[in-house]
């Protein structure tokens, strides 16, 4: 789980991380370590209730954080068009860092997302609060993804 907002180094777009969570431990200290990024370990749950994916998470240790809700898809899989605001905010082809000063880039391949429309209710959701960012008072916009394979290349240093 991430909060993220959307920059352009050099006229490339992408993304740039506030927070990740994840329950796999090496994954974190992996990521932190050659990427980092501001990864989190937490305690994850994710069910399938009647209501939909019923998902939890709750940070472990530093900078307490958590998210309890559910959510679903209700709508057939579609891809983002070019120009519309889902594609600016879902086809993002690299991430970047900053590391002692220094802003890096790494390269991301996907193929492009089988996005549909969602919905969710959250019982709790302090994860953008934990990053210092103020969510705004309306509907947020939703979208699910079922899966994705992504492949990452190792940092490069931006001039």
């Amino acid at each position: 789980m991430n909060v993220r907002t959307y920059v352009r180094i050099a006229n490339k777009p992408g993304v740039f991380f506030f927070s990740l969570d994840c329950a796999n431990a090496p994954a974190v200290w992996g990521a932190r370590t050659l990427y980092h990024l501001p990864y989190f370990r937490a305690r994850m749950s994710v069910t399938i209730g009647n209501q939909g994916i019923v998902y939890s998470s709750q940070r472990v240790g530093e900078r307490p954080a958590e998210l309890h809700g559910t959510y679903g898809a209700v709508s057939h899989p579609f891809r983002a068009t070019p120009g519309t605001l889902e594609h600016f905010l879902i086809e993002r082809y690299c991430l970047y860092t900053v590391y002692k000063r220094q802003t890096y880039r790494a390269d991301i391949h996907h193929v492009p997302w089988p996005l549909q429309n969602a919905r969710a209710t959250f019982a709790v959701n302090t994860m953008a609060a934990a990053a210092g960012v103020a969510l705004p008072d309306t509907d947020p916009l939703l979208h699910f993804a079922k899966h994705l394979e992504v492949l990452i290349w190792p940092l490069r240093r931006v001039s």
